[in-house]
């Protein structure tokens, strides 16, 4: 089944606990801390892989976790970080961030790897919080939580050349005669249900590769018949063979064809008119072919190259591949996305807030303390040891939340919830 759109929730692995523990030996008085590092939760990661040609096996793994860090252990040993998870998909994938839409990464090499969410920082162990006024802290930190996105995956074919046009006007035979790929040809309308794709040959050596893509109707942009769905495998191409029935064979006029699918492809994102063209009149092997070319040609009010042939018969065959070719050779990559496209998830880091907390006022009168880092700083604090509750409360002093709530009217013994948990506030 060939499948190139999925939707994903992706979570990177929670950094490992850090932990409390002392060393007790016989002959080792007084041995002092020695609880070790939480490890650290396995990162998500994409590979491009040459040899997939569709995001079947995501279809069915809506939500994909990277494994937790494992928690620090005593005398000193540091728990081991969590197996990343690399999810392996085809050569002109692309990643969006689900939620703004924006491109996370372009995977178009072959084992290309992108890291999307890195996993969570290990919690430290008590060995870390010894001082010469704490020489026994039991104090640890908990693991970081993983991040989580939801993405968008799609896949845009690497091909050079498309081939673009109605339904039924020889692309799957042209395909097929020009390359060792065999589509399924039938006389009846949607033949083509998924994009195939064919390495071409040149008499004179060079190659390329093609794609026959399914046909276009009016408001295909729009997504009316299988337009949309696949349009998007037209984005990487450098070159468009347009492939016209000259015999109206189907009792449509060929220069209204040309006009529908244009209109399509300039409607749809990037404009895919900009793409280089070669019409190709097709069928010529048939009746009134030859009189519906010199008409075209008339009506037709741009300089696109026009190459006459037969499919069926394979007359000019290798006159169209050469000049296909040659406008290859002349034909720049086209860049898809732009710099404002591109999501800051690109650069691999968890980028908080520039707030560290915010304050409001509930509904019920009690002040509510939220922000990226303060959560992060929350998450990672173990309540249930007086020395950490004690350490997360100077680190709030140290951000200022107790400034900011003296500021705000709040006094000794009132109550304020941080993420939903209410604290008494101490002056």
């Amino acid at each position: 089944m060939f499948v190139d759109l999925v939707k994903v929730h992706v979570k990177s692995g929670k950094g490992g606990d850090g932990m409390v523990a002392f060393r007790r030996e016989k002959y080792v008085p007084k041995g002092g801390p020695s609880g070790g590092d939480g490890g650290r939760g396995g990162h998500i990661i994409f590979e491009g892989d040459e040899g997939l040609s569709t995001l079947l096996d995501l279809r069915y793994n809506k939500k994909l976790h990277a494994e937790d860090g494992e928690n620090g252990k005593n005398k000193r040993m540091n728990g081991k970080s969590g197996k990343d998870l690399v999810l392996r998909v085809p050569v002109g994938t692309t990643i969006f961030n689900d939620q703004d839409d924006l491109v996370i990464a372009d995977i178009t090499e072959h084992k290309q790897r992108i890291t999307i969410l890195s996993g969570g920082r290990g919690g430290r162990g008590n060995i870390h919080f010894t001082s010469s006024r704490n020489t026994a802290p039991e104090i640890a930190e908990k693991g970081e939580p993983g991040l989580e996105l939801p993405l968008r995956i799609e896949l845009k074919l690497l091909a050079d050349v498309a081939l673009v046009g109605m339904p039924s006007v020889g692309k799957s035979t042209l395909i097929s005669v020009i390359s060792k790929s065999r589509p399924k040809i039938a006389d009846y309308h949607f033949t083509t249900l998924t994009p195939n794709l064919g390495v071409v040959g040149v008499q004179d050596g060079r190659s390329f590769v093609a794609a026959d893509l399914p046909g276009l109707i009016a408001g295909a942009s729009l997504g009316q018949g299988l337009g949309l769905q696949f349009l998007r495998h037209i984005e990487r191409t450098r070159v468009i063979l347009h492939v016209i029935d000259m015999s109206a064979y189907e009792g449509r006029e060929p220069y209204e064809d040309y006009q529908t699918i244009q209109h399509e492809l300039a409607s749809y994102k990037y404009n895919l008119t900009n793409r280089p063209q070669i019409i190709v009149a097709n069928k010529m092997d048939l009746p009134d072919a030859k009189a519906n070319l010199e008409t075209f040609k008339k009506q037709l009010d741009s300089d696109i190259e026009i190459v006459p042939i037969s499919a069926a018969t394979k007359e000019n065959i290798e006159l169209l591949l050469l000049k296909t070719a040659d406008l290859l050779d002349s034909t720049p990559l086209f860049s898809l996305y732009e710099s404002t496209d591109y999501s800051d998830v690109v650069t691999y880091t968890h980028t908080p807030d520039k707030e560290a907390f915010t304050i409001e006022l509930g509904d019920d009168g009690i002040y509510d303390i939220s922000g990226d880092a303060l959560k992060r700083l929350f998450e990672m604090t173990d309540f249930s040891r007086d020395q950490s509750v004690r350490r997360f409360a100077r680190q709030l002093r140290t951000m200022g939340v107790d400034q900011a709530l003296r500021e705000k009217g709040v006094k000794h013994g009132d109550t304020v919830r941080i993420f939903g948990n209410a604290f008494e506030f101490q002056d």
